[in-house]
């Protein structure tokens, strides 16, 4: 009690050299009394106050004795802290900052102004201990000392209100933005009037919008397109303008999936074939070389088509797949309609890939290697497994007679193709492995058919014809088809492709028949503009080079040609118009169609140029 009473009465007294010490500063500084006299009033003040320390406190008595305050030269700065030793040495250098109160070895938690002190030293940073190490906080306090410990500590404080309002707008600021708000007071309120009325639309949209999960993706192709050589020989071709539209409905309903409708109409047909001469020889002459990725196939007696890329604008569905993912590291694909295997595998063919589209090459052929549309247009599934950003496996399975529940047809006891494919990819260079294992029947009945399908690329022997190659006989075929596909681009303006397809085509009671493509591809992306593209392809297409059974079997068409590959050369070059139209003019070159079998009995090259203007609209 009494301890706390002291403490109570000690207070008031530590406040009273600070007004002294306060009015004396001032006083300094405004020169109206000299240092002499200053310094000698504050000695006299501090002794009386020291004296009277000694007789009210107790706390403080014990070591006040062993200390006497001494005047400081009049040059010495006010904020300047010196400490004075009991023989009356000035040490100007004896003060030493400390970061931590437990540094004061004289210092105890216990103390009456411990939490004060540490909140001093350990907060501020603004009081500093002697040579020591030690505080003497018993000692007697003169009005120096005072003055430059308080203004050390207003100093931290002025520091750490600075540093707050550091990013806080200033006066002169807050009047720049008031005086720009009041010089464009009425563009702001035109501003905010347009913000309301795009409220007003968003919500309008909201309310008619066709989905909240699916989007339209379309594609409108116009191509000019004619042929010119000597293939066919009878009847000849004219110039065609065709069209092809496609318009796809994706919708997610995760995000991360994909359910793709796809509406289709066009009237594309095939240039280099002539279904106007009801003759064997017109067989002959038919040839998937020179199709375009969009072309279809040519009308029957009826004038009905089966491909949908010549439907005669008739609307069809011509793709109906669902894209998921299992798991982090695999894709499911679904296919219920127009199933592709490069639909979900990687054909290692940048910038001349297109889907079928009218965006990258002209033809079908230089689109990718062939054998990836052996067994196209059914229903089944694909999956894609990544391993590692550089390995990753494509597999599937696809049947064009799944929905056909009649005997030696369905979904597995028909028709079918699977594909395995790795896929290695590092830096700029990519190489895809590929094998596809197919089964194909063609229909007895049929007077004009392939048994085996080569998706559209190739010539008649190569897709095993029933009349150029087989007498008009059907048989079932399966296959082991492998494909090398590299793709290399060392810099952005240039990519470098190029692939070998091999397929070993068993005629099931005949026997073994080979079949080979190759093909290599360059590229000059952007060229000119963001967005061109100038292409160049230069291979063979599907070309039969040779069977293993009797000569006997073989239409006189094959028997009497010299099997040369049948060389395919193409360029074009795509000008991005604007950023949805594009326009494509190119050539394909031609100079063995159908293995030199346009002149029966001739083995002499038929060259065949075509003419592409193709102009595709994407929206």
């Amino acid at each position: 009690m009494k301890e706390m009473m002291s403490k109570q009465f000690w207070k008031p007294l530590l406040t009273t050299p600070a007004l002294l010490s306060t009015a004396v500063v001032i006083s300094t500084i405004a020169g109206t009394t000299s240092a002499v006299k200053a310094t000698e009033t504050i000695a006299s003040e501090t002794q009386t106050l020291t004296a009277s320390a000694r007789s009210e406190s107790p706390a403080l008595t014990a070591d006040a004795s062993a200390v006497t305050a001494q005047p400081v030269a009049s040059t010495a700065p006010v904020n300047q802290l010196s400490v004075y030793s009991a023989e009356g040495k000035v040490e100007p250098d004896g003060v030493s900052q400390v970061t931590s109160v437990s540094q004061l070895s004289d210092v105890q938690p216990t103390d009456w102004a411990f939490q004060a002190l540490q909140s001093l030293v350990e907060r501020y940073g603004c009081i500093v201990g002697y040579p020591d190490r030690t505080y003497r906080g018993n000692r007697a306090l003169t009005r120096y000392e005072f003055a430059a410990g308080l203004n050390a500590c207003m100093d931290r404080i002025n520091e750490l209100i600075a540093a707050g309002t550091a990013d806080l707008a200033k006066k002169e600021d807050l009047l720049a933005i008031q005086k720009l708000q009041e010089e464009f007071a009425a563009e702001l309120a035109t501003l905010r009037g347009r913000v309301d009325a795009v409220e007003a639309r968003t919500a309008t949209l909201e309310k008619q919008q066709f989905s909240t999960t699916t989007r339209l993706v379309g594609e409108a192709i116009f191509t000019i397109a004619d042929a010119f050589g000597d293939f066919p020989q009878q009847g000849g071709t004219n110039t065609v303008f065709n069209d092809r539209i496609r318009l796809n409905l994706l919708t997610s309903f995760t995000g991360k999936d994909r359910l793709r409708v796809r509406l289709q109409a066009g009237n594309a047909t095939r240039l280099l074939s002539n279904p106007s001469i009801p003759n064997a020889q017109n067989n002959y002459q038919r040839t998937n070389e020179g199709n375009l990725p969009y072309d279809g196939g040519n009308p029957a007696a009826d004038g009905t088509v089966t491909d949908p890329n010549n439907s005669g604008n008739a609307v069809a569905l011509e793709a109906l797949d669902y894209r998921f993912p299992i798991g982090n590291n695999i894709f499911a694909n679904v296919f219920a309609n127009g199933a592709l295997h490069h639909y979900y595998a990687d054909t290692v063919n940048p910038f001349f890939e297109g889907n079928g589209g009218g965006q990258n090459a002209l033809s079908r052929f230089a689109e990718r290697n062939p054998i990836y549309r052996i067994g196209p247009l059914g229903a089944g599934v694909g999956f894609n497994v990544k391993f590692s950003n550089s390995l990753k496996l494509d597999l599937g399975y696809i049947s064009n007679t799944a929905s056909n529940p009649g005997p030696d047809a369905g979904l597995f006891n028909g028709n079918y193709s699977a594909l395995a494919q790795l896929v290695f990819n590092t830096g700029g260079f990519k190489l895809g492995l590929t094998y596809v294992r197919g089964y194909e029947r063609n229909t007895p009945g049929l007077t004009a058919g392939n048994n085996f399908n080569l998706g559209g690329t190739g010539t008649t022997f190569a897709n095993l014809n029933n009349n150029s190659l087989l007498r008009g006989r059907s048989f079932p075929v399966e296959s082991n088809s492998f494909g090398v596909e590299a793709s290399f681009q060392p810099t952005s303006s240039i990519v470098v492709n190029g692939w070998l397809g091999y397929s070993d085509a068993n005629i099931i009671g005949l026997g073994d028949a080979d079949i080979w493509n190759f093909a290599v591809a360059v590229g000059f992306p952007n060229l000119g503009k963001k967005g061109n593209f100038l292409g160049i392809v230069a291979g063979a297409e599907p070309t039969l080079r040779g069977t293993d059974f009797d000569p006997v079997n073989l239409s006189p068409a094959f028997a009497s040609r010299s099997q040369d590959f049948a060389y395919h050369i193409e360029v074009f070059y795509k000008y991005q118009l604007t950023d949805n139209i594009s326009i494509t003019p190119g050539v394909i070159y031609l100079p063995s169609v159908n293995q030199n079998a346009g002149i029966p009995g001739d083995n002499s090259n038929a060259d065949v140029f075509i003419g592409v203007l193709r102009t595709t609209f994407t929206f």
